[in-house]
C-alpha cells in the first residue's frame, strides 16, 4: 500500500505551495523571529527524498529548498474490511546554505517555524482518506560542507492518519 505515501507527500506539497502555505508563513515567521528570510518559491519545494549531495552533483541545487517525502507507512488495520487503515510518517526537510556560519541556524529555525505554521493551520481532514490531527517533531542537523560552502538541514516529521477501502 505504498501508494498512500506518494499521495500524502503530494498533498503536503500542495499545502506548502498554496497561497496560504509557505509564501505567507515565511513572512510571518520572519517577523516573529526578527530574522530576514528569503521566500521559498513553489519550484523549490520538491516531493522527493534526495540527499543534498546528489542534488548538488546534478547541478539543480538552490537554497533554501524544501523536500517532502514519506518515510514510513504503517498499516495497523484499525478498521476492519479496509485495505489500509494506519499511519503515514511524513518528513518535510528544509535545507539552507551560506558561505558563512553566522545567522545560518537562526534562518533554519525560521523556516522550520514557517513549515510548522502551515501544519498548524492545516489540522483536520485532508480528503481522500487522509487526516492530520496535529503534532510534529523537528530534528536539526549539523552543518556540513556543501552548497555555498556550508549546508544545514532540519526535518519536520509528523504522522498522517490514513484509511482506504
Amino acid at each position: 500500500m505504498a501508494g498512500i505515501g506518494g499521495r500524502t507527500a503530494n498533498r503536503v506539497t500542495e499545502l506548502l505551495t498554496s497561497a496560504t502555505g509557505l509564501e505567507s508563513s515565511v513572512h510571518q515567521a520572519a517577523l516573529s523571529a526578527r530574522v530576514q528570510l528569503a521566500e521559498i518559491p513553489p519550484e523549490q519545494v520538491f516531493p522527493q527524498n534526495v540527499s543534498f549531495e546528489v542534488t548538488e552533483r546534478t547541478g539543480v541545487a538552490r537554497y533554501p529548498s524544501v523536500h517532502v517525502y514519506c518515510e514510513k507507512v504503517s498499516n495497523e488495520m484499525r478498521e476492519k474490511f479496509r485495505t489500509f487503515s494506519g499511519r503515514v510518517r511524513m518528513v518535510v526537510e528544509i535545507r539552507v546554505s551560506h558561505d558563512r556560519l553566522e545567522g545560518m541556524e537562526e534562518e533554519l529555525h525560521g523556516y522550520a517555524d514557517a513549515v510548522t505554521r502551515v501544519l498548524d493551520s492545516s489540522r483536520g481532514d485532508w480528503g481522500n482518506g487522509m487526516y492530520y490531527a496535529g503534532g510534529y517533531e523537528i530534528n536539526f542537523g549539523g552543518v556540513k560542507k556543501g552548497g555555498k560552502n556550508h549546508v544545514q538541514t532540519a526535518k519536520v516529521e509528523f504522522d498522517v492518519e490514513g484509511s482506504l477501502k
